[in-house]
């Protein structure tokens, strides 16, 4: 089943009067006709509409449409991506257990496993991830997840899905996948072994940068068990109108990641006649040292790069972040809108290397105006330079 037919489909029948845009079930709770409804409702929650902080209407035809976009039996909405990625991964874990995580994933993905979990004595060992030998040398075990994220945070490495999926199955150790960057249009992790999908669905899913929500993705059997362990006693719930939301985002997802991925490129060619880049970070450039395997497990790749500047001091990297007029200066993306993130703002480390690199998200604006954005930057940066 392709793409149009999914958003045209999966949970949007039945509804009184056939409305063409899916209704909004803003209630908090749901009534029945008897006691017999009520007992079975009240002892399976996770097949009935009992109260909207286990299961809503609005909430479920997005659950289907992204469950059968990752060709996945089942999906759970969250009210942040942080709270599917906690969920997904507490699931599955007890003290004493241990977890392999690619060391360049989401701030927050390393602080629950750095941190939060740690707290409750599970074990993780943070790798680099390029080779599957990584994850494998790494098990122990006591060894019950992998966290992949591919690809990563910031310098856009990947991970070999199905080779350390391979591993993982003939080991019993669930995997679990941050798949924001991809989306569901441009990468599809569990036809290649992977068992769980998160996303931050305020991201591309979303698109339009008003709405904070996660989704997991999974087996119908995993997705239930996460369900009564994690999300109904944590109670990250989305409420109905953010569930709408992301319905409205999802009608125009792959038409949307088309244009972000063709500005992208566009704007890469420019980059790539800029003395000031020395590397730009991003699957489908075609100088990436991972290009081939993106190639081969991905379809596409979204409007989120780095480029990593030739920089001798934080003024120029100031300088250049404060030039620019079309591009916003803010965290997250997936939005319509372009944004610059430069590293060093999140730390007072000076000029590391790792603080020389820049994170632009290339929207659905005009790429010239977003190239003649990037070379006014580039001029100021320019003439602060020591």
């Amino acid at each position: 089943m392709n793409i149009t037919q999914i958003l045209h489909s999966y949970g949007e029948d039945g509804f009184s009067y056939s409305p063409v845009s899916v209704p909004i079930y803003e209630t908090s709770i749901f009534s029945f006709k008897n006691f017999e409804e009520f007992q079975n409702s009240l002892l399976n929650e996770f097949e009935s509409h009992l109260y909207t902080r286990g299961k809503n209407p609005t909430a479920e035809v997005v659950e289907k449409k992204i469950a059968a976009l990752e060709k996945a039996e089942d999906a759970k909405l969250f009210a942040s991506g942080v709270a599917a990625i906690s969920a997904a991964t507490m699931a599955f874990l007890k003290s004493g257990d241990h977890v392999v995580c690619v060391k360049d994933a989401y701030g927050w993905t390393l602080r629950l496993f750095s941190q939060y979990l740690k707290r409750f004595g599970v074990e993780v060992t943070f790798v680099e991830g390029i080779d599957p030998g990584d994850f494998i040398k790494a098990t122990r075990k006591n060894t019950k997840l992998f966290f992949l994220e591919s690809p990563t945070t910031f310098t856009f490495q990947l991970q070999d899905l199905s080779a350390i999926a391979k591993f993982a199955k003939e080991n019993k150790i669930k995997t679990v996948i941050d798949n924001t960057w991809a989306t569901p249009v441009f990468q599809n992790p569990i036809p290649l072994g992977i068992d769980l999908v998160v996303h931050s669905a305020s991201k591309y899913i979303g698109g339009h940068s008003d709405v904070v929500a996660g989704v997991v993705v999974g087996s119908r059997e995993d997705i239930r068990h996460i369900f009564n362990t994690e999300f109904m006693n944590i109670g990250a719930t989305i409420g109905p109108f953010e569930a709408w939301l992301l319905l409205r985002g999802l009608r125009t997802l792959h038409i949307r990641m088309q244009r972000h991925m063709e500005n992208t490129l566009k704007v890469i060619e420019y980059l790539q006649t800029v003395p000031e880049v020395s590397e730009i970070y991003y699957p489908f450039y075609a100088k990436h040292q991972q290009y081939e395997l993106a190639k081969k497990q991905m379809k596409g790749g979204s409007g989120l790069l780095s480029i990593k500047l030739k920089v001798n001091s934080l003024e120029e990297i100031i300088a250049f972040t404060n030039a620019f007029r079309v591009f916003r200066i803010a965290v997250s993306w997936g939005g319509y809108e372009s944004l610059v993130m430069p590293h060093a703002a999140t730390n007072r480390d000076g000029l590391t290397e790792r603080n020389k690199i820049v994170r632009l998200h290339i929207g659905l604006e005009d790429p010239n105006l977003l190239i003649d954005d990037l070379e006014r930057a580039f001029q100021a940066m320019r003439k602060v330079r020591p």
